[in-house]
């Protein structure tokens, strides 16, 4: 695999760790601040409140400005948010800066498939790209192996800096490694008095790509199918920490168990990649992956498995493995349901809307039905919801696919 392309793995391994090390935090942030759960189900969702309002606004900024361009940006203002977030000393300021970091997230991670795609053979993108669609998964699963530790020996504002000192090595890396954009026509001529004409085409250009993408089945069908998934991720798997805390799961066990589920969700989004590699068919892939959320989230929290606590791990691990295979196989087939080459990152912004939708609202309407409930055992009726929701939509996005795959 190319140096670049390591790099932008790796990147957006990094970037997950800021998406996951708030989970480990929660108990300390409740304990420091006295947090309510639906106060702590707003926090671990508004570092998606960015995409969801402008994912695809910064999908077109990456094709206009440059991939390699766009991900520096984001990676400097995630790094500074993450500095500034260990000196909050508020529920309101941590909020703000949660939303902040989610503008520096999007700005980096919405290029990467596009960056991806221009570094890797044309044989192995597939592959890479479903390799891709497990950065989420691999680096919470670290935050929540290592952030416990640093938090209980340190304190949840050192955990913020080390991460924020993480990302700053990456935007180095990314900078001397990655190759620079193509340069921009009327750079490249060099001539001053085409620049307002240049840019008048680049907004053009930019309105053109906005007006395709979103005039087209497939992106939206994509785009709605990651957020039902994304719901129900980062609802089960950011409450996860506080549900096995509550199970008397704490210490080095709870860290383990806790970083295994995100971690298993890897599996599947390399399995898709590679069975759609093979010939599968796209809505056999996210069938299963949907089919898979379901029945791990009743195994995990439904009243039947209350008193087994090896099924209810097993529910878990079940849901992440299994489901990873929905945002594998979308990740993958991403530059097939765009509507043209120049519109990737612009559809990928789209996705990434819709999937930061599913993640703002999942957390605290699951956290509502816990606290009306009286505890997490109906999860498994929202995630039922969602996964039907998404197979259906798998279907048409087949038939979008059907002629690429």
């Amino acid at each position: 695999m190319p140096p670049a392309a390591v790099v932008v793995l790796a990147t957006g391994v990094g970037l997950a760790l800021h998406v996951g090390k708030l989970p480990p935090a929660v108990p300390a942030l409740t304990q420091d601040w006295g947090l309510t759960l639906v106060q702590a189900g707003f926090l671990l969702s508004l570092v998606q409140f960015a995409g969801m309002v402008a994912g695809l606004a910064i999908g077109v900024s990456a094709d206009g400005i440059g991939l390699r361009r766009s991900m520096l940006t984001g990676l400097t203002i995630l790094t500074s948010a993450s500095v500034l977030g260990g000196f909050a000393t508020s529920y309101a300021v941590l909020l703000a800066l949660r939303a902040l970091e989610g503008v520096g997230l999007l700005m980096a991670a919405v290029p990467a498939p596009g960056l991806l795609r221009r570094v890797v053979p044309g044989h192995q993108v597939t592959r890479v790209l479903g390799v891709w669609g497990a950065y989420i998964p691999f680096g919470t699963g670290l935050a929540f192996l290592i952030g416990p530790w640093v938090i209980q020996h340190g304190t949840w504002a050192l955990w913020w800096w080390l991460l924020a000192a993480l990302t700053a090595a990456a935007l180095v890396a990314v900078r001397v490694v990655v190759p620079p954009d193509p340069p921009r026509p009327a750079v490249a001529a060099g001539v001053a008095d085409t620049a307002p004409a240049a840019a008048g085409v680049a907004a053009t250009g930019a309105w053109a790509r906005v007006r395709r993408t979103v005039g087209s089945v497939g992106p939206w069908m994509g785009a709605l199918a990651f957020g039902v998934y994304a719901a129900q991720w980062m609802a089960v798997i950011g409450f996860l920490p506080t549900v096995y805390v509550q199970a008397g799961w704490t210490g080095a066990v709870g860290a383990v168990l806790t970083s295994v589920v995100p971690w298993v969700n890897v599996v599947g989004n390399v399995v898709a990649g590679i069975l759609l590699h093979r010939g599968w068919r796209l809505a056999g892939v996210l069938g299963m992956g949907f089919a898979g959320q379901t029945l791990g989230a009743f195994l995990a929290f439904a009243t039947v498995t209350e008193g087994a606590p090896v099924a209810r791990f097993a529910g878990a691990v079940i849901f992440s493995m299994v489901g990873g295979l929905v945002p594998g196989a979308l990740f993958a087939a991403a530059p097939f349901f765009a509507p043209d080459e120049r519109t990737i990152s612009t559809t990928v912004g789209m996705v990434q809307q819709l999937s930061s939708t599913g993640q703002v609202i999942g957390p605290p309407v699951v956290a509502a039905l816990a606290s009306a409930a009286g505890g997490f055992h109906l999860t498994w009726v929202a995630c039922l919801v969602c996964a039907a929701t998404g197979a259906a939509l798998s279907l048409v996005l087949d038939h979008r696919t059907r002629p690429h795959t």
